[in-house]
Parts: structure tokens; C-alpha cells; sequence
């Protein structure tokens, strides 16, 4: 009896040469200097991202294929190598070290406007919006959000409000239930703006329409098994 061959993996790092969210695909270049990396959108959303900026220094798991070597998993996405200077003057007051400090609020998109170049999200669990700059999402190696998907901010309060101070996959703030709350449990306000807020209504054409599921691009229903965890933020803005 004869049983299939298991597909041998390879570890690659590299930078993303360039990806389309429309398109569902991108590469990236190797820094071995081997040939391309094909990155397929699912792949980039098992991760927990729906893109990913030019330039984003990724380490992956590829497959030799007929076509060529093709991403199966995605292991780490780090921001493009810049300067420590702030994304945005708001932030210029907000230093790396207390950034890392500011709790990750788990959130959903309201809208972003990559022409426009700015957004709003609702934090789960609180009223309010939190302003999203393009520039903050490039830096943190986002090149566009759509509507309903989730994510997890550092939040800063702004001279005209609540702005994103950095922007990570969702499943970043998959452990930051407070206690005593178990994960699933339901809202206890049920007057609220957060991340639920989105609703059917957000959900393309044969995506996910499962109670409660999280899936941060609303993955195809076959390939979405995530429940919503109730993972209301402590806080949300920090001063």
C-alpha cells in the first residue's frame, strides 16, 4: 500500500518584493540570494494579516513546486528597516520603550482609506474610535486594512483623540483577557462599539459566516475554525 509523499520544507528569510491584496498574492525575495518566494493571501491570513507592506522582512516555510518555491506557513513579519524616528508627529512624544509598554487592544476596522490614507477602528469593549494613519500601518508592515478586519493596537491619546501608535496581527491580542473573564464568553455591555460591531454585514461573498468567528480577513468558511475570544482591553487610551 503505497501513501503519499510529505512535502519537504524549507526555512527561508527574506523581504517582500511586492504583494497585492486584490490579486490574493506577492512575493518575496530571498536573502540567500535563492530564487522567489511565492506568498499566496491565504497563507499571509493564516498569520493573521490581510497584507503586508513592501519591503516587510518576513521568515517563512516554502515548498518546492513545478512553478517554483511557494510560502506554506509564515513564521515571523518585522516592519521594513527604518529609522527610529516616529511614523507620524503625534507619536514623535511616544519613545520605543514605552510603546512596549502600552497594553495590545484587540480591535476590528470600522473603514481605512488607503487613498485617503487614514482609518478609524473601534477598540472591543469600548466606545470611541481610534484614528489609523497609512503611515503608522507601513511602519508596522500593514500596507492597507478593509473593513471588519481585526487587529490589535497600542493606543496613545493624540491632540485630537485616540490614534494607533502601532498596528499588529490580531491573534497578538488573543491573550489579553482580563481576569476572571473566560475566552468566549459574551459582552457585558451590551451597548458598546467594538469589534462585533462589524457583523454579517462586513462579510464578502462566500467568507466566513460562522457565530462569533474572528478571523481577521474573514477567511473562506472552509477554512475558518477561529471562535471570537472576549478579550476586553483594561484600557484604552494610556497618557
Amino acid at each position: 500500500m503505497s501513501g503519499s509523499i510529505p512535502e519537504v520544507t524549507v526555512t527561508v528569510k527574506g523581504v517582500i518584493k511586492w504583494f497585492d491584496s486584490v490579486k490574493g498574492f506577492g512575493f518575496l525575495a530571498d536573502s540567500a540570494g535563492s530564487a522567489d518566494v511565492l506568498l499566496h493571501a491565504n497563507v499571509l491570513r493564516n498569520f493573521g494579516q490581510g497584507s503586508v507592506v513592501e519591503g516587510a522582512r518576513v521568515e517563512l516555510r516554502a515548498i518546492h513546486t513545478p512553478r517554483g518555491r511557494q510560502a506554506v506557513e509564515i513564521l515571523s513579519i518585522l516592519p521594513p528597516d527604518q529609522e527610529n524616528a516616529a511614523p507620524i508627529p503625534d507619536l514623535s512624544q511616544v519613545a520605543g520603550d514605552r510603546l512596549a509598554l502600552l497594553p495590545l487592544l484587540p480591535a476590528r476596522v470600522k473603514w481605512f482609506d488607503k487613498g485617503k490614507g487614514f482609518g478609524f477602528a473601534t477598540i472591543f469593549g469600548q466606545k470611541g474610535d481610534v484614528f489609523l494613519h497609512v503611515q503608522v500601518l507601513r511602519y508596522c508592515g500593514f500596507a492597507d486594512l478593509i473593513p471588519g478586519e481585526g487587529v490589535a493596537l497600542r493606543v496613545v491619546d493624540g491632540p485630537r483623540g485616540a490614534i494607533a501608535a502601532q498596528v499588529l496581527a490580531w491573534e497578538r491580542a488573543a491573550g489579553a483577557a482580563p481576569e476572571g473573564e473566560a475566552a468566549g464568553s459574551a459582552p457585558s455591555d451590551p451597548g458598546r462599539k467594538g469589534p462585533e460591531a462589524a457583523g454579517p454585514a462586513q462579510r464578502g461573498p462566500g467568507q466566513c459566516d460562522k457565530p462569533g468567528c474572528a478571523g481577521p480577513d474573514r477567511g473562506r468558511a472552509e477554512d475558518c475554525d477561529r471562535t471570537l475570544r472576549s478579550v476586553a482591553p483594561r484600557s484604552v487610551v494610556i497618557r
